[in-house]
């Protein structure tokens, strides 16, 4: 597991914790996310209206509604929404928390005196490259990313499990620990084919009702320098595999800005789906980059259909170049992702956000050839982005939640789960004393709850 116990320090030789070193900054938070912070007491139900998606994106969930599930209405009796103070009862009606009293004949749970919170979005995570489960795998040094992705196909390789099993696995733990939704890239290349989006497609038909996942096709070895990769993305979007086209450091790695960017977004455009490239460049590279990413954004009208993940071009910017930069991204809502390996490069996400700029917390990779660390566990993630960022006071720990459970639901275009009236019955129950001692204790999901189903106890995935 990651450990924090203290923030590591930048290495010269290129690792996932110095290349995709990566949090949210927490500087002001209070002020920042006042908008979306929960406050304690907001949890009595009948407390307003849930947040709705932010465009008219289908998610799984809408399938299951349409098909008649969840079933009858639940009760989830003595919960403390929030840690209240006063225990109150959730009711559960078609999946969304209803203001109304209970209808006759429905199912109770009883919650038993615990805290009941949203649960939590993963918005950037590779299943595909898991090995979680499994046998431990031995690294090798690597120092640069095509030793990275050679150690991936080897890996690949020597796998007995399939990549649907792998993945499966993971989300079921992730399901586990509360993670109701999750954006998976799957490595697409001439060296796995289509494997990698097949098995994630399947592990999300088995998971389908406990978890949302949005899959993207990510070219790691590169759009232009592996030849047959750009074939492979387009039979990809074509056939209905994928939600999101991907990309990487179209300067610094694939050394073919123009191409790549124009063949990826043409993919997109073509097929009414959206866009998710990683973005490691720094300086000027990086930042020739999110000019090129925001020029095609906004000449396609592909408004609201793009991310940029890590970004790490971003935090060493004046505050009136980020400025200008966060303007742009928020009039094309153009959202990002980042993970917390260090402090060393935080997005500050209380300024893109005054701009109106989506920005989820992601796990990334999980015990895969890059590195060893990583549990798929977004509350623990929450932990350490206020680790990593010398977090002290309660609101600043209730940001931390705030970012893992709404972040990425704005990303992905999800309801946030609030417990609020027509909110999504998406909630896990802990013991505890309030929101910021969960966030520093991490205590077990005793229940998660997911469109009105108990899907995982004590840690341990319902059928």
């Amino acid at each position: 597991m990651e450990s924090t116990s203290q923030s590591p320090q930048p290495s010269s030789a290129l690792s996932r914790r110095t290349m995709l070193a990566g949090a949210a900054a927490l500087a002001g938070t209070t002020a920042a996310f006042a908008g979306a912070a929960v406050p304690a007491q907001a949890a009595t139900v009948g407390s307003g209206a849930s947040a709705a998606p932010a465009s008219g994106t289908a998610t799984v969930r809408d399938a299951r509604r349409q098909n008649g599930r969840p079933g009858k209405p639940v009760v989830f009796k003595n919960v403390r929404p929030f840690g209240a103070a006063k225990a109150v009862d959730l009711v559960v009606v078609d999946g969304r928390i209803s203001q109304g009293p209970a209808p006759r004949g429905a199912h109770v749970v009883d919650g038993g005196g615990r805290i009941a919170l949203p649960s939590l979005v993963d918005a950037h995570i590779h299943p595909d490259k898991t090995s979680w489960g499994g046998k431990w795998v031995s690294r090798k040094p690597a120092s640069t990313i095509a030793d990275f992705v050679a150690q991936d196909v080897e890996l690949f390789r020597a796998q007995r499990r399939s990549v649907a099993d792998r993945a499966y696995g993971l989300m079921s733990h992730a399901v586990t620990r509360g993670t109701r939704a999750m954006r998976a890239h799957a490595d697409i290349a001439p060296a796995y084919d289509l494997a990698g989006v097949e098995g994630l497609s399947e592990a999300r038909r088995r998971l389908s009702h406990a978890l949302d996942v949005q899959i993207v096709a990510f070219p790691q070895h590169g759009v232009i320098r592996t030849p047959g990769t750009a074939e492979l993305l387009e039979e990809a979007a074509r056939t209905g595999l994928v939600d999101m086209i991907g990309g990487i450091d179209p300067i610094g790695f694939d050394d073919a800005l123009d191409e790549q960017l124009d063949l990826v977004f043409g993919i997109a455009d073509r097929h009414g789906i959206g866009l998710d490239i990683h973005l490691h460049d720094r300086g000027e590279t990086g930042l020739a980059t999110m000019r090129a990413i925001i020029d095609r954004t906004r000449a396609l009208s592909l408004r609201g259909q793009v991310t940029v993940s890590h970004v790490f071009c971003l935090p060493a910017l004046s505050d009136k170049d980020l400025g200008a930069m966060a303007a742009d991204l928020g009039e094309l809502d153009i959202a990002l992702t980042t993970v917390a390996y260090s402090a060393s490069l935080v997005l500050p996400i209380g300024k893109l956000r005054e701009h109106g700029v989506r920005v989820g917390l992601g796990s990334d990779g999980v015990r895969d050839s890059w590195s060893p660390f990583g549990n798929a566990d977004m509350l623990h993630r929450a932990h350490i982005l206020g680790w990593v960022n010398d977090v002290r006071l309660d609101e600043e720990l209730t940001d931390c939640y705030t970012v893992a459970a709404h972040g990425g639901a704005d990303v992905m275009h999800l309801a946030h789960a609030d417990l609020k009236p027509g909110a999504p019955a998406d909630f896990v129950l802990v013991r505890g004393e309030c929101l910021p001692q969960v966030v520093v204790d991490m205590p077990r999901r005793d229940i998660v709850v997911h469109g009105g189903l108990v899907v995982a106890r004590d840690g341990e995935l319902v059928d």
